[in-house]
């Protein structure tokens, strides 16, 4: 080989996936919905240590995972026992914490010991550490990944009911993972780029391997996949560095591929608009818009632009012809999404007490009709949509000095955070 659907439409309307029933606003999976990051609630645009603060819960170690919200539960996870501040590999442990979305309080926590050798505690791993990955759930069930320690399933009281190895391996950079588990169907999907440079379909039920996919050229993959709605099927969309897959999550098959700008490796997701995907990534970070669709390579007949303008690991937002997005280096973006060219590039932290070493990890959000940046030291930025750059807010939550990596869910009228130190529930 060169080779979820979530709760997202409107409250009260059921949406079926494979054997569940889910209701809207949930927030089930990395970004939400789609992926798209995209949530039409409202929820407060100003909030601090007193204000607008509904609870704020203590978490047992860091992470840079992106809480979910299913029903009356909230679920995140988080790592302890190994880092550059100390400890030793034999004593790593990531936990599956499930939180009352009411109060905060936790209601249980699973811890699953490291599978080593892993990768060590120096240089870029220490920017997110070892629970990177966002779990998802259909419901019934919460599916996590944690890299070499495998993929596992649990129900919402805790017990755990499956668990499958995708791999032991590494990148040569050795910075862990990166990609975050999806459903389809019956169907977990699962990039273990780094473990194995293998993307897996496991039966959500049993955790049996359906189908993999092995690639070399998955190497330094870490973005999460997406599902594309076509007029025909559901593809697949990955971004690999170099490349942009159409695949049959189905089946692991790949149906298309197409060149892009993206070198040295893709952490961004793709994100979609109609049948158009974009992909952003790499050093320098460039930024490829396809049309999905065709066989083989369609490069020449499906890339729309490409241009010397992206993001290196947050991931973009499609709004109104525009793309936004907050690149690692503090620098906010929108670009016209039918030519690529630029609207604008402003230092996010002007006037605003600037901001320190790589600034963002987390992706930029469209809450309602304000874009919602996570910074990871400087708080969180609210700024406008539209031609011209504008924050409006600035909000910090109290004296939480530690790094917040993670981007924020979104349910119910409540924005849901997590730092290192502590997960919070914003709402009015």
């Amino acid at each position: 080989m060169r080779l979820t659907f979530a709760r997202a439409v409107v409250l009260g309307t059921f949406l079926s996936l494979g054997f569940t029933t889910l209701v809207a606003a949930d927030w089930v999976r990395f970004r939400g919905s789609d992926g798209g990051g995209i949530s039409s609630e409202i929820v407060p645009e100003t909030w601090s240590a007193t204000e607008n603060l509904r609870w704020k819960t203590p978490l047992p170690g860091p992470g840079t995972s992106s809480p979910i919200v299913v029903g009356d539960r909230v679920f995140v996870t988080s790592f302890i026992g190994y880092s550059a501040s100390g400890g030793s590999p034999s004593k790593l442990e990531r936990s599956l914490i499930c939180l009352d979305r009411k109060t905060g309080a936790i209601q249980w926590e699973q811890k699953v010991k490291a599978i080593l050798p892993e990768d060590p505690a120096e240089g870029f791993i220490n920017d997110h550490g070892y629970a990177s990955s966002t779990p998802t759930s259909d419901g019934e069930r919460v599916y996590v990944f944690y890299g070499k320690s495998g993929v596992l399933a649990y129900d919402l009281n805790g017990k755990k009911l499956w668990e499958t190895s995708v791999g032991t391996g590494t990148s040569q950079p050795r910075w862990g993972s990166g990609a975050s588990p999806i459903l389809f169907e019956d169907l977990v999907i699962v990039n273990a780029a780094i473990e194995s440079r293998t993307i897996y379909g496991l039966d959500k039920l049993t955790g049996e391997i359906k189908w993999k996919s092995p690639a070399d050229t998955l190497h330094l993959t870490y973005s999460t996949p997406i599902l594309v709605k076509t007029a025909e099927k559901t593809e697949m969309i990955v971004s690999v560095p170099g490349e942009v897959w159409g695949m049959n999550p189905k089946t692991g098959k790949l149906i298309w591929y197409a060149k892009t700008n993206v070198e040295g490796n893709a952490s961004p997701s793709a994100i979609a608009h109609g049948d158009t995907v974009y992909v952003t990534g790499g050093r320098p970070a460039g930024t490829t818009a396809v049309k999905v669709g065709g066989k083989g390579d369609v490069t020449k007949t499906n890339v729309l632009w490409s241009v010397r303008n992206g993001s290196y690991v947050p991931t973009p937002v499609y709004h109104d012809g525009r793309l936004y997005w907050v690149s690692d280096a503090g620098l906010a973006c929108a670009v016209d999404a039918k030519t690529g060219e630029s609207i604008y590039k402003e230092r996010m932290g002007s006037g605003s007490g600037g901001l320190r070493g790589r600034p963002f990890y987390a992706s930029v959000s469209l809450i309602g009709d304000k874009l919602y940046a996570v910074s990871r030291n400087s708080g969180t930025f609210v700024y406008e949509l539209g031609d011209k750059f504008k924050i409006l807010h600035t909000n910090k939550l109290g004296d939480d000095t530690s790094d917040c990596n993670a981007s924020p869910a979104v349910s119910n009228g409540e924005l849901f955070l997590r730092s290192n130190e502590a997960i919070y529930c914003i709402g009015k």
